[in-house]
């Protein structure tokens, strides 16, 4: 009896030195915390997407997008006013008009000055056309042109087709016009098209002016490459205050070649430029809209055409060709708006060469 008390007194003693009471455990220390929660967040922070990178913004490429988008919103404004432009003009177009017209087209005239002269004063023009006549002088430059009724006459870079308007009646008889300008089916987003459609408005505004004018599509950042077909064709190849962008675009001496390729022989060259300070550099005035006019005469030697004459008559000793806007300050454009437009207008329209250039009768290849 003895020895079992004793035996349970020891296995009692052994049991509570063995044992802990639950709250006398030793409490988690803030480190023992840390480094068990610092594998879960590590995990649950591989698990969860990663943040996109925040995206960075190329100034000069997000200029260049709002210049392009604002482009186009004007090139669609400007469609619009060519369709409101387009419907009025033709709505113009009355019964006698249209008698006049035919009338103007049918009629015999002395010379070539006679129905010119006849042509300007019609009511047949598109408004504003006869405010530019008396700086543009159309007898004295097409006189000095040497036309004549019966030519066959292409005209380049028509443009709006202010010259067009006054040659369309005046060849239909006895001659023949043919216009090149930018194709008017084009992309509507290009600014080329709208002006193609723009000189096939014109044309179109009356079949008595336009039903007989050839129409020939070019691509004036290609330059012309014209038909076969129309080589050795034409009298007189007219290219009114269009050189300086032949020049920009790279295609200048292409272009007098294409000119040289469909004239007659002896057939004239008739050129009109925005003349540049002699000696300017001709790439660098070409961008303000202007060539020297010795340049001008040595490409086109260079391409094997004499030059037959030159005149004054488009001579401008007011401009003094360093606007800010180039030659586009001036009138008619008058790039600046309302900015010193009092002192562009009394200078005027530019300062201009005028030449003619000869195709040897003995052809000559350049």
């Amino acid at each position: 009896m003895r020895n079992s008390s004793t035996l349970w007194i020891s296995l009692a003693v052994l049991s509570a030195g063995c044992s802990t009471p639950q709250d006398a455990r030793a409490p988690e220390t803030t480190e023992t915390a840390v480094a068990t929660a610092a594998p879960v967040e590590a995990a649950a922070a591989s698990a969860a997407p990663s943040a996109e990178p925040a995206a960075t913004v190329d100034p000069k490429a997000e200029a260049e997008a709002k210049k392009k988008a604002e482009e186009q919103k004007k090139l669609a404004d400007d469609f619009a006013k060519l369709d409101k432009e387009r419907a009025s003009e033709k709505s113009r177009m009355s019964d006698p008009l249209r008698k006049e017209l035919a009338d103007l087209s049918s009629k015999t005239f002395p010379n070539f000055k006679g129905a010119l002269e006849a042509a300007m004063k019609a009511g047949y023009r598109t408004p504003g056309a006869k405010d530019r006549d008396a700086q543009r002088r159309p007898v004295d430059v097409l006189t000095f042109f040497q036309l004549k009724q019966d030519m066959q006459v292409l005209e380049l870079d028509a443009g709006a087709g202010w010259y067009t308007e006054l040659l369309a009646p005046v060849l239909k008889k006895k001659g023949k016009l043919t216009v090149a300008g930018p194709d008017p089916s084009g992309p509507t987003s290009e600014r080329s098209t709208l002006y193609g459609q723009r000189l096939r408005a014109l044309l179109d505004k009356a079949p008595e002016l336009g039903d007989k004018v050839d129409y020939v599509v070019t691509d004036a950042n290609k330059g012309f490459a014209f038909d076969a077909k129309l080589h050795d064709s034409f009298d007189t190849v007219l290219a009114f205050r269009t050189l300086h962008n032949w020049q920009r675009r790279g295609v200048l001496d292409k272009n007098i070649a294409e000119v040289y390729a469909v004239l007659k022989p002896g057939g004239v060259f008739a050129v009109e430029a925005h003349r540049a300070k002699a000696g300017a550099d001709p790439k660098a005035s070409a961008e303000k809209g202007y060539l020297p006019q010795d340049f001008v005469v040595e490409r086109a030697k260079a391409a094997g055409f004499e030059l037959g004459g030159t005149s004054e008559i488009n001579a401008n000793p007011k401009d003094t060709t360093d606007h800010p806007d180039g030659v586009w300050s001036l009138p008619p454009t008058l790039r600046g708006g309302d900015k010193d437009k009092d002192k562009f207008v009394a200078i005027g329209e530019s300062d201009r060469m005028t030449l003619r250039f000869v195709k040897p009768k003995k052809a000559k290849k350049p």
